[in-house]
């Protein structure tokens, strides 16, 4: 009676060990893990970059050939097989040449996230941070009031914030200031006769940078034609980087705050300095 116990011991063990070693296929290390948790946040990223652009559709199409693909290969359909194949090896190149302007602002988010909070934080380490709240809240005061001034006047004005994204990349396209941030001094860059009035005002490390900026205009297809150029141009900003961006309308006078793709609209002076404070002097 042992002696068969013993046998379906041993035989249970062999059939257990057999039916591991099948499974083996299947098995999930940590490394496992890591890589599918990387795919899903390039993907979500991805995803993030094109949502609302005329890039979704052209990507949910290669992503129906690449599917059609596996499945012709599984089935050994040799010619569609060859012929997709074919399409799938150049599809690097044909990636490059489709989405080469979400290329360019994928790789102009890398850089001013990663390289520009460097410089963001090395300015700050020189400014004198002892009384950096009271100063921020100050110029935050005189933003509202030239806000709220060009908004009476139906003057259009185009203002971004930097916070922990550099925006120095677009000062090139620009006049360099670096000058206090007064109510006087964007009432007169805003001036509709101002050399500086046409582009944007950037502003980092509690300075006026640089006037009369272009920013990249948003490729996305669900924004109102109403919006104008201004207020694109403020979404397109704020998909690469976390600044804030203010809009004044020049048609209505409206004041916008955008941040994040999101847009606040028809704003008094009253909530933009509250939502500045909330966001900026903390």
């Amino acid at each position: 009676m042992t002696l068969k116990i013993v046998k379906n011991i041993i035989f249970a063990k062999i059939k257990l060990g057999s039916l591991l070693s099948e499974m083996d296929f299947i098995s999930i290390t940590i490394i496992d893990i890591l890589d599918i948790l990387l795919v899903a946040i390039i993907m979500f990223q991805l995803y993030k970059l094109i949502r609302g652009t005329s890039a979704i559709s052209i990507f949910l199409g290669i992503l129906v050939i690449y599917i059609v693909w596996i499945v012709v290969k599984a089935l050994n359909m040799e010619l569609l097989n060859m012929i997709l194949g074919q399409v799938i090896g150049v599809g690097g190149i044909a990636l490059v040449i489709l989405f080469q302007q979400e290329i360019r602002r994928f790789l102009l988010m890398l850089g001013s996230r990663h390289f520009g909070k460097r410089n963001i934080f090395i300015r700050r380490f020189l400014s004198d941070s002892g009384n950096t709240t009271d100063m921020r809240r100050e110029w935050i005061n005189q933003l509202a009031d030239a806000c709220d001034y060009l908004s009476m006047t139906k003057t259009g004005a185009l203002i971004v914030i930097a916070r922990n994204d550099s925006v120095s990349s677009f000062t090139a396209t620009g006049q360099l200031l670096e000058s206090r941030i007064s109510s006087d001094l964007l009432k007169n860059i805003f001036f509709k006769n101002s050399p500086l009035h046409d582009g944007a005002v950037l502003i980092e490390s509690d300075r006026l940078i640089a006037a009369r900026c272009l920013l990249p205009s948003t490729e996305r297809t669900d924004i109102p034609s109403y919006l104008g150029t201004r207020h694109r141009a403020a979404i397109g900003t704020s998909e690469i980087c976390d600044a804030l961006i203010i809009v004044v309308s020049e048609e209505t006078g409206a004041i916008s705050l955008v941040e994040r793709g999101d847009i606040a609209r028809n704003l008094t002076a009253a909530d933009l300095k509250l939502k500045l404070i909330d966001k900026l002097a903390k």
